[in-house]
């Protein structure tokens, strides 16, 4: 492993920011902008490749980039990094650009790196004129076993000293349809004994024949990430490059690749060109250069932030797309019901440093919790419905009852109820014979209703079974005096209050409840296949389920709560005639438990 370049004041100044004030990342930033380096300007941008789906741990980089941007009244762009079209489509560019939009943030400008093709394409050459590049025509492992180690120098590719004009014909070459696909690469000419591992004569542009997901057919050849990333943020005059760790040892060559591009641009300026399109108009002048600032990735317990991983899920089955509410992908989050709030709330409280860490997914859930029990609308679902029968209550009388849909939020309002003679309940909620301790129903005890009566379950006859000896049927009497609201309610019982839904005005459900993902705390630090690691009780599909009417009004993203039981949300499939909710998470945390 490559060594870590944070140099002591970092590292003081990582360990020492509090979360209460600036993080060190925003400090960094605020330093430079009262120093007035850029003119005073600030300009992030996030820059995903458009590879697959977004998770939480872009979210983390979205929340910094964008917000420090918001923080310090600078701007923020969103630059797709399409330098692969193998992996690249543009179903994951509009997937991430509404992810991105839904976490509540907002770009100045969009750019690709597609967008400076050309450009980097002429910087190159001009690179091999200098003989500070050259094509290779070793095969990728022959490269790789000569560039040593980090203790040991590389050895010098035969092809390294070839002459220039062959090296230019070779490289136009390299973008034609006929050329092959590993046969050859062009490489940077830096330095082969560099204990930087990057900066061994490194890969800058391979032959890829497939058809962008931009720009078609035009280009046959394509620039390394390494190459393009750092050139890009100096083409939109980016001031602040702010990205995780493992782009600690990339930095000396992407300050080492801008080096070589503002001398191209000095002597193309010098011969008289256009170079406005490179950002010349404000290079002498306004702009210092870009900035990196590394931070920590976030990782969460019982999952995996490998997008090659998530994507194997996806494409293996075993999840069910990229927006499977088991996924951290942020679609997945959103689709579980997960508030974009919630969110951010977790990213703020578990703050940037430069230490890897795993963070606990429960406290991912309890920021969720917490956020949607403001939110939440209070309204009632039985999962594991038996019959509630109450015998003195007339056949044919319906009642309406009021029911809150948010005590923290009286500004939510109030919806009715249907009561009626035959309720659906819990089948937990009863018990033939009760412990001491249990304080729900059961022969001869009392609870009340939610927003309704108290009932007492009969005593000689407290319920049916079938011949398997599962109860079908329980029978109880309600004290007409007790009604929620009226002033026999407030009659003191041992019983607890109980949920329910009226048999004739409710609706059957589906509901899947959602659970971790992976069976082990850190998968991916795990030596076996992450597909052996896999949770099989990750869901749990709840087929005649029972809820109240009012819900066949209520649409995925909305936030409920069903009573006693935990947050749910429709989910993207749920129609009025095949209603599908989906468990958020539950009232409290019993994972541990």
């Amino acid at each position: 492993m490559e060594e870590n370049n944070i140099t002591p004041g970092e590292e003081k100044r990582a360990a020492s920011t509090d979360s209460g004030s600036l993080s060190f990342v925003e400090q960094f930033v605020k330093e430079d902008l009262e120093a007035g380096k850029n003119g005073g300007r600030l300009q992030t941008r996030f820059p995903p490749e458009p590879n697959g789906y977004i998770h939480i741990g872009h979210a983390k980089a979205i929340c910094m980039d964008f917000g420090a941007a918001e923080k310090f009244g600078g701007t923020c762009n969103l630059r797709f990094d399409d330098t692969n079209p193998t992996k690249e489509n543009t179903e994951y560019v509009e997937n991430i650009m509404s992810d991105i939009k839904w976490l509540g943030f907002h770009w100045e400008n969009v750019y690709y790196a597609s967008d400076y093709f050309e450009k980097l394409w002429d910087f190159a050459v001009w690179l091999i004129k200098k003989g500070l590049a050259y094509v290779d025509e070793q095969t990728s492992e022959q490269i790789a076993q000569q560039k040593g180690t980090p203790t040991q120098a590389g050895v010098a590719s035969p092809f390294r000293d070839r002459p220039i004009e062959e090296n230019l014909r070779l490289f136009l070459h390299m973008n034609t349809p006929e050329a092959v696909e590993g046969s050859m690469v062009l490489r940077a000419k830096l330095d082969m004994a560099n204990p930087n591992m990057h900066f061994r004569d490194p890969i800058i542009y391979r032959i890829i024949q497939i058809p962008h997901h931009r720009t078609g057919t035009k280009w046959h050849c394509y620039p390394m990430y390494d190459f393009a990333h750092g050139q890009s943020d100096y083409f939109e005059g980016v001031t602040h490059s702010i990205c995780t760790l493992e782009f600690v040892p990339h930095r000396p060559l992407y300050d080492k690749f801008v080096d070589l591009l503002r001398e191209y641009v000095k002597e193309k300026k010098a011969n008289g060109d256009d170079m406005s399109s490179f950002n010349a108009d404000v290079i002498d002048e306004k702009y210092d250069g870009t900035r990196q600032i590394e931070f920590n990735r976030l990782n969460l317990t019982y999952t995996v932030m490998s997008k090659r991983k998530l994507k194997a899920l996806v494409d293996e089955g075993l999840v069910n797309g990229w927006d499977d509410p088991r996924m951290p992908t942020v679609c997945g989050m959103r689709r579980r019901g997960y508030s974009s709030h919630s969110i951010r709330n977790f990213i703020n409280s578990i703050g940037y440093t430069k230490f890897d860490a795993l963070n606990d997914y429960a406290l991912l859930e309890a920021s969720v919790r917490d956020d949607l029990n403001k939110k939440a609308c209070r309204v009632s679902a039985v999962l594991d419905p038996v019959k509630l029968v109450i015998t003195n209550y007339p056949e044919d009388k319906t009642e309406e009852m009021l029911a809150v849909n948010n005590p923290e939020n009286e500004a939510d309002g109030t919806h009715t109820i249907a009561f009626g003679r035959e309720l659906w309940i819990e089948r937990d909620d009863f018990m033939e014979v009760a412990e001491k301790k249990f304080q729900r129903l059961a022969p001869g005890k009392e609870v009340r209703l939610k927003n309704a009566y108290i009932i007492k379950c009969d005593e000689e006859h407290p319920c049916d079974k079938d011949a398997e000896g599962r109860v079908t049927t329980i029978y109880a009497t309600y004290d007409p005096e007790t009604r929620s609201g009226m002033p026999g309610a407030d009659r003191k019982i041992k019983g607890k209050t109980l949920h329910w839904v009226s048999c004739s005005h409710c609706l059957e459900a589906e509901v899947r409840l959602y659970d971790r993902l992976f069976s082990i705390e850190n998968p991916g630090a795990d030596e076996r296949d992450f597909r052996e690691l896999l949770n099989p009780d990750s869901l749990k599909v709840l087929k005649h389920c029972y809820v109240e009417d009012y819900l066949k009004q209520k649409q995925a993203g909305d936030f409920l709560q069903f009573q006693r039981i935990g947050y749910f949300t429709p989910d993207l499939d749920s129609t009025p005639d095949h209603l599908v909710f989906n468990k958020t998470v539950g009232l409290k945390d019993t994972w541990r438990k």
